[in-house]
């Protein structure tokens, strides 16, 4: 496991001591990010296993690992466009990511579904509807909407009672590159948070800082 301590809001996260490269035996905790709440109760964890990658050191650049999405998703955004995105970060951020893997749509993982996920020094990304369109049957929690909505993604409340949740093609793409991607680098480079909430506050403020914001914020999503 990653030491661990609180990071402030205005940390200046350049300067962080990102800690020694793999030097900590086992497997650290997986950290995940979640789609959302109306698919399932706090009651239900999520529990999508996946392949281990040991870490090597071998190159300086994460390799790529894709699985087929599986039948009726797709993984919305391609290995370019994440690589090209990995580049644009500092590479203190960066240099301890080993793999990044687009992974393939399970029966486990559509009942408690996810975007992403962070283990040791890997990011798994995970497909969507091939529609664009995610359904529930419960109304998003507020923060939920509003960051879906400032990606550009439209919430639909119908006449049955049910919420659906659109997306356009660049829509899913801004917000797997410029949130779901940075917010699980926010997780690798946390090494001082060890409370689960004060970490997923910590990858939420970085996927902000170092997502949306760095890419124009909402002025440049609403052109």
């Amino acid at each position: 496991m990653k030491p661990s301590s609180i990071v402030s809001r205005n940390r200046n996260l350049a300067t962080l001591n990102v800690g020694q490269r793999k030097s900590a035996p086992g497997r650290p905790v997986a950290a995940h990010r979640g789609r959302s709440a109306a698919r399932h109760t706090n009651h239900e964890p999520f529990a999508a296993p996946e392949t281990w990658h040991e870490p090597t050191d071998a190159s300086p650049k994460p390799r790529f690992v894709v699985e087929p999405p599986g039948q009726g998703y797709v993984h919305p955004v391609t290995k370019d466009e994440v690589n090209e995105r990995i580049e644009r970060l500092p590479t203190v951020f960066t240099h301890e990511l080993e793999v990044i893997q687009f992974s393939r749509m399970t029966r486990k993982r559509h009942r408690f579904p996810c975007y992403g996920m962070h283990w040791g020094w890997s990011i798994y990304l995970y497909p969507i509807e091939e529609t664009l369109v995610e359904m529930y049957t419960r109304a998003p929690l507020p923060a939920q909407r509003i960051e879906a909505e400032m990606y550009g993604a439209l919430w639909i409340h119908d006449k049955e009672g049910h919420w659906r949740l659109e997306w356009t093609r660049a829509a899913i793409k801004d917000y797997y590159l410029n949130n779901i991607l940075i917010h699980e680098i926010g997780h690798l480079v946390d090494n001082r948070n060890s409370n689960r909430d004060d970490r997923e506050r910590y990858a939420e403020w970085f996927a902000i800082e170092y997502g949306y914001r760095a890419t124009g914020g909402r002025r440049a999503r609403s052109k």
